[in-house]
């Protein structure tokens, strides 16, 4: 069944020069918890799930993404001066197009990261069920490479 939202998800999230500047300077200067987020999520880690970090979507940049979940990880904390009427607007933005955005606190990830790492794990592997990619890769024998 294809996924209802790949179609919007696809249309206007390119980025322009300046989100993806900034992009990659968030990279750089990512945050405590971010960065121990980051460590348990990199990798495929997380179930097999690839995330993005700092991934520039539209004119926003998400802190960590996973695009076969159409989800977004963002880290609330001090660290990042932002207001939940901006918030609510991204969020918008983001659901418009199918991609679902899960809040968590930096104090989340310090006290609890494995809680943390449960919840983006049970959503992840929601979403994926819920969104399948439209085109799955080919059966063997259907175009699969050898891998010999």
């Amino acid at each position: 069944m294809p996924n209802q939202f790949q179609g919007k998800r696809d249309q206007s999230l390119r980025t322009d020069t300046r989100t993806d500047h900034r992009a990659k300077q968030l990279r750089q200067e990512m945050t405590p918890p971010e960065r121990q987020l980051w460590s348990k999520l990199r990798r495929k880690q997380l179930g097999g799930f690839r995330f993005r970090r700092q991934h520039p979507i539209g004119p926003y940049v998400a802190d960590f993404y996973c695009h076969k979940a159409a989800l977004i990880v963002e880290v609330d904390s001090n660290y990042h001066a932002s207001s939940k009427s901006t918030d609510a607007a991204r969020d918008k933005f983001f659901r418009e197009r199918g991609i679902e955005t899960l809040r968590v606190t930096a104090g989340d990830i310090a006290s609890n990261i494995d809680g943390v790492r449960s919840t983006i794990l049970g959503l992840v592997r929601q979403r994926a069920a819920e969104h399948p990619h439209p085109s799955p890769p080919p059966h063997a024998g259907e175009g699969a490479r050898d891998n010999d």
